[in-house]
């Protein structure tokens, strides 16, 4: 009983020690800003945890640490949550120094990483030309301060330079009223605006974006605006204009499109079209096209939304569409109850099929069916006999001209894949796809990214990060299968959410036809690199290694060409 009453004393002094000795939360290093509407902020790290809160577009949070692809914030009264780190923007206030390390990147696709080394995950990627700050160097990685926050990236594509104190090269202004964001984006949030002959001190440049200070803090202006002065004194050239367009009109192909006063989207808005409305080109500057509207004044629209032409020819005497035809040039072209792009499809034609030719309207042909009617085609998408003008479309060479598209050599690294029945390694013949692959997207005009193009390893979480930080337009994961019964062969496709099923049916159709590999199908497939993937994303399974026959027929130049003969022809097919 005597020892009780030195019980509470022993209590206070244990609750206070422990207060004393407790150790300290992190502070948060930054902020998270929110880039997307109704953005889910959840219990834990993951897709699969319970949805705290919905965030909108600009809202900004402390930032207390990162997991994988995920934040951790802090959503007030002291309560932590976790955002995906794909639709927020970090920020980290890196106080610069006189004379600091400046690095030039050398290559395209560079992934960032939150540590350094390779089994670290990806940050985002930086593209060759891009300017990004030194902070430290350890072993073959640098630590960096870029767009996105700070990371680590490897010394083979980074060219370091001294930057003097004087700073970069000196920009004007060109536009009347230039738009400062917070990120190198339009969809940044606006800091202001700078005036037309308003000069700027350029910092680092980032994917036709420049980087300033304004008011104190790190900021972005779109250079399409900005005259450039080299260290002689020399202007950049200015951007070129096309104004050689006598008689071609376009046709909108957006829902509601605004026609401004100056080619800018600072321009005063002054009318606006419809999708399916055709319009006479003046001019063309920066991607802007000068239009004639129907009231007799002149405006500009974004080039962008636009499908040029050549005005119709009516056949001459010796012209005349009687005994001509022509050949499809694409499978699953359209062909149309009347000639325009929003008229109802009567019949769907391939590649190599003819129709005799009844009349021409406009830049359409009408051709006669098997049925004995009457439908149209387009006329720059077919090849046409002697005796009628061949119709041409001008300005874009592909139907995936500019389309981002993402290609992800399967496995790689310590992760060798599937080892054939003869040896064959599956992170090697996935890269070999993937390389063959990219040169001939880019032919077609399109935008071509790489998950990985050396043998290293790369985690799907970070594939799939890398399809979100380019916001591609397409998701491509190359892959072999294989089994343990050697006598399976054959091609399958997968999708996992539904919008994806239309991108992997068109490959999967296109490469069957070209490549005769057995149809094993498209199905639904619970794969990371889809189900993850916010991205039109596909995994194709481009045939079993682990058939002997079919792994040396694989491995071949031959079949190497027709299957990325075939994928390209896919993606064509579906962005038609």
């Amino acid at each position: 009983m005597q020892r009780n009453k030195y019980l509470p004393l022993m209590l206070c002094l244990i609750l206070f020690l422990s207060c004393i000795f407790l150790p300290l939360q992190p502070a948060a290093a930054g902020t998270v800003q929110v880039g997307e509407a109704n953005v889910n902020v959840r219990e834990g790290p993951g897709l699969s945890y319970n949805v705290l809160k919905k965030v909108n577009k600009g809202d900004t949070f402390s930032f207390i640490k990162q997991e994988g692809d995920w934040y951790q914030i802090d959503i007030g009264s002291g309560k932590k949550a976790w955002i995906a780190s794909w639709l927020v923007t970090k920020k980290e206030t890196v106080a610069p120094a006189d004379g600091s390390i400046k690095g030039n990147v050398t290559a395209n696709s560079v992934r960032v990483r939150t540590g350094p080394g390779t089994s670290h995950s990806v940050l985002g990627a930086l593209n060759k030309g891009d300017t990004v700050e030194i902070l430290k160097s350890e072993a073959n990685w640098y630590q960096v301060n870029s767009s996105f926050g700070k990371g680590w990236i490897s010394k083979d594509y980074l060219q370091t330079k001294k930057e003097t104190t004087t700073g970069g090269n000196i920009g004007t202004i060109t536009a009347t009223s230039l738009n400062v964001r917070s990120t190198p984006s339009t969809q940044g949030q606006s800091l202001g605006s700078l005036k037309k002959g308003e000069q700027i001190t350029v910092l680092s440049h980032h994917n036709g974006w420049i980087e300033i200070t304004f008011k104190n803090q790190q900021a972005w202006i779109s250079s399409e605006y900005v005259k450039l002065e080299s260290d002689t004194g020399t202007s950049v050239p200015p951007a070129k204009s096309n104004s050689n367009l006598s008689g071609i009109t376009g046709s909108v192909t957006a829902a509601s499109l605004n026609v401004r006063d100056s080619g800018s989207l600072n321009g005063k808005v002054i009318g606006s079209v419809s999708k399916g409305e055709r319009v006479k080109i003046l001019e063309e500057v920066n991607g802007w096209v000068k239009i004639e509207l129907n009231s007799g004044k002149n405006g500009w629209i974004a080039g962008w939304y636009i499908e040029k032409s050549i005005p119709s020819q009516a056949p001459s005497s010796n012209s005349s569409p009687k005994n001509s035809s022509l050949t499809i040039d694409h499978n699953g072209t359209n062909i149309r109850s009347a000639p325009d792009l929003r008229a109802k499809v009567v019949a769907r034609a391939n590649a190599g099929d003819k129709f005799s030719i009844v009349n021409i309207h406009k830049d359409w042909y009408e051709v006669k069916l098997a049925n004995g009617k009457s439908g149209y085609v387009a006329g720059w998408i077919v090849t046409v006999s002697n005796g009628v003008p061949q119709i041409k479309k001008i300005g874009t060479s592909s139907d995936i001209k500019n389309q981002k598209i993402m290609i992800d050599p399967g496995h790689g690294g310590r992760d060798n894949g599937a080892t054939g029945a003869k040896g064959s390694l599956e992170k090697n013949l996935t890269l070999k796809t993937a390389q063959l692959l990219a040169n001939k997207l880019k032919a077609q005009g399109a935008k071509v990214f790489m998950t990985r193009s050396n043998d290293q390893y790369l985690a799907l979480s970070s594939r799939v990060s890398m399809a979100h930080y380019q916001n591609v337009d397409a998701f491509i994961s190359l892959h072999y299968d294989s089994i343990d019964n050697y006598t399976v062969k054959g091609m399958t496709s997968y999708y996992y959410h539904s919008h994806q099923k239309g991108l992997a049916s068109s490959i999967h159709n296109a490469v069957i036809k070209q490549t005769k590999l057995n149809d094993r199908g498209v199905r639904q497939g619970d794969y990371h690199v889809i189900r993850e993937n916010k991205q039109l994303a596909v995994l194709l399974e481009l045939g079993y290694i682990s058939n002997p026959t079919e792994e040396l027929m694989v491995n071949t130049s031959q079949y190497q060409e027709q299957v990325t003969n075939a994928i390209v022809q896919g993606v064509v097919t579906y962005f038609k």
